[in-house]
């Protein structure tokens, strides 16, 4: 199909760069670049959303923060070890 299509300057000179160096005519790039992006963005939109589920963990023992990762990880495991 035959159409006119008005590209901006840094992404026509991009094409034809390419197009320099690979060999090939402008618009089997500017068609590969298309098809790449058509295909992108289509598998951006599919990917799943997710949502993070919270969970309550009940009373922690008197003076434990869950907001300190290094106590809790100290306490599960012992202190670091040289």
């Amino acid at each position: 199909m035959r159409t006119t299509l008005t590209i901006e300057s840094d992404i026509a000179a991009r094409l034809k760069a390419e197009a320099r160096r690979s060999g090939r005519p402008f618009k089997d790039i500017v068609n590969q670049c298309l098809r790449a992006g058509l295909v992108h963005e289509r598998a951006r939109t599919a990917a799943a959303h997710f949502t993070v589920k919270t969970r309550d963990f009940g009373a922690t023992a008197p003076g434990l923060s869950l907001d300190n990762i290094g106590e809790l990880l100290e306490r599960a495991e012992g202190p670091d070890q040289p």
